[in-house]
């Protein structure tokens, strides 16, 4: 997998998103009423407070609940709601420990279809049918998961050239077409009001 990720802006966060599948998952959980960044760096600073170099779905799904919500709220907060997103990535990494072995990749291993992989997103804790499509977006235009029908079943986010979302950052300045289409969506919602 190892691909050049540019999610969180940092190296070392963006080194372990793209080495691990579950910091991605958890970057992608984490990504709602944050900055990009800020929820895609989550996953390195989780794995720095339990003193590790990666994440295992194993180990956090063990972890004390509120043990787990008192370490993503240490300042600074993971999440701009770190307890209830804390609760969120236990109860995504207790799903993965029963579902898949604790193993996010088997998700898209076994060579699922598009809209397959995209039912099996679905089914994750967390994630509505936006997230599981751009996070489908985001393994076929950066990791190479790219099974038949992956980009009819993420949408417009699998369009290719679009600047839509997370799927589409490569860099700063991608960075800033996708957060200039989000303004602009935001403005246009706030007409149609």
């Amino acid at each position: 997998m190892n691909p050049k990720i540019h999610l969180a802006q940092r190296p070392e966060a963006d080194e372990l998103l793209g080495r691990s599948p579950l910091a991605l998952m958890i970057g992608m959980l984490l990504d709602q009423q944050v900055p990009m960044e800020w929820a895609f760096t989550g996953p390195f600073t989780i794995a720095e407070r339990l003193g590790k170099n990666d994440l295992d779905a194993h180990e956090i799904a063990a972890l004390d609940p509120e043990g787990f919500a008192a370490l993503l709220s240490q300042k600074p907060a993971v999440h701009r709601y770190p307890g209830s997103m804390a609760k969120r990535i236990h109860q995504l990494c207790r799903y993965l420990v029963t579902e898949y072995d604790g193993d996010p990749a088997a998700l898209w291993n076994d060579g699922p279809s598009g809209p397959e992989l995209l039912g099996r997103l679905l089914d994750l804790p967390g994630f509505g049918r936006q997230k599981a499509q751009i996070f489908l977006a985001l393994l076929g235009k950066q990791y190479g998961v790219t099974p038949e029908g992956w980009r009819e079943a993420a949408g417009a986010y699998g369009d290719e050239g679009a600047h839509r979302s997370a799927a589409d950052i490569t860099g700063p300045e991608s960075l800033a077409r996708v957060r200039a289409h989000k303004q602009e969506l935001k403005r246009a919602a706030k007409g149609a009001k």
